[in-house]
């Protein structure tokens, strides 16, 4: 059994994701639930065949010395997917993400219309947060393509993998691949703001090196776009400023209040009436008010200006979700089961 025949059943059942486990056959993640596919179960030899096929010497030995590994793959018909290599019981299996063919609208991809006021900033720090595997990195790339649609310049991003390549179309797009054109993210982003972008996207801040760097890269008058996991919009100011040590929380406060400018934060529900998944957005934008509360380590306030800023396009968790059972999307249970305050869900939708 050959990847590419896998990821291809993958495209044509619709699946977002597939995993290779020992003893089961492939299992698709159809419309958020895991489906077994048909076919007898695999094998650890088989298993390992198949990552045999699809690495390269290098990153054989990187798998070898790390026990783990995430690479990118493209195939003429099946497109692009990212391929994230572990062990469990001492054997080799996958968790294979199939990326997008096509960028999809705004509309389509159920996001708030902030967003592409946010992409339109001209510098300035925007952050996509939220838990693994709910679209952070399809808004990631939305609002690339939509940059790339209206602004000459140049857009450089760093990424681990490479999930969906971007044709030129007013800008130049450079995209760096971590084990295939640099290193690891922090390095390469100090080595991004020689090379003259406008605009820079951040796979992943992990570290708090790529934190600085990237807090360094908005001050100085680029639009960078970041990718980060909290649960919620208001714990991002908490998740950054405490990777750093005390001597040094003042200053990240100040570069941070300084160049916010939004924070999307992404949850994926079940549908109400059919098969599939919607989005449920929280924003936080960077008003005067909000900057003022991430200087003074007042981030318990976050919330409550989110509350009260509909007018400059902020969105709780609550009022997002109250939106899409109102409008039919989520179910009552859904929404209540999500809420930070129940009982206002409860209040409001009765």
């Amino acid at each position: 059994m050959r990847i590419e025949h896998i990821i291809a059943a993958g495209r044509r059942h619709g699946a977002s994701d597939i995993h290779l486990l020992a003893d089961l056959p492939p299992m698709f993640r159809l419309h958020g639930e895991i489906v077994p596919g048909k076919g007898e179960p695999l094998g650890s030899e088989a298993i390992a065949a198949i990552i045999d096929e699809c690495l390269t010497p290098a990153q054989r030995r990187r798998l070898e010395e790390e026990w783990q590994l995430c690479v990118s793959l493209v195939f003429p018909d099946s497109g692009r997917a990212r391929v994230t290599i572990y062990r469990r019981n001492g054997r080799p299996e996958l968790a294979i993400r199939l990326s997008e063919m096509e960028v999809r609208g705004r509309e389509d991809l159920g996001l708030p219309p902030i967003v592409e006021e946010l992409a339109r900033k001209p510098h300035g720090l925007v952050i996509l947060t939220g838990p693994t595997g709910v679209g952070k990195t399809t808004t990631f790339h939305y609002m690339l393509d939509l940059i790339n649609a209206e602004r000459s310049g140049k857009i450089i991003t760093i990424e681990d993998p490479i999930e969906y390549v971007h044709r030129f179309k007013r800008s130049i797009v450079v995209q760096q691949e971590v084990l295939s054109d640099v290193l690891d993210i922090g390095d390469a982003l100090r080595h991004v703001l020689r090379q003259d972008p406008d605009v820079i996207g951040v796979g992943e801040m992990r570290d708090r090196e790529t934190i600085y760097t990237a807090l360094s890269a908005a001050e100085t008058g680029h639009l960078v776009i970041a990718t980060l996991h909290t649960p919620g919009a208001a714990d991002v100011v908490q998740r950054l400023v405490s990777s750093f040590p005390e001597g040094q929380q003042g200053e990240v406060r100040f570069m941070l209040a300084s160049t916010l400018q939004g924070v999307i934060a992404q949850q994926l529900l079940p549908r109400a009436a059919s098969k599939g998944l919607c989005l449920c957005c929280e924003v936080l934008i960077g008003t005067p008010a909000v900057r003022h509360h991430i200087r003074e380590n007042q981030s318990h306030q976050l919330y409550s200006e989110m509350q009260s800023g509909r007018k400059h396009g902020m969105m709780t968790i609550d009022h997002s979700l109250l939106e899409l059972y109102q409008r039919g999307e989520i179910t009552y249970d859904t929404a209540v089961s999500m809420a930070r305050s129940p009982d206002s869900i409860r209040r409001r939708a009765s």
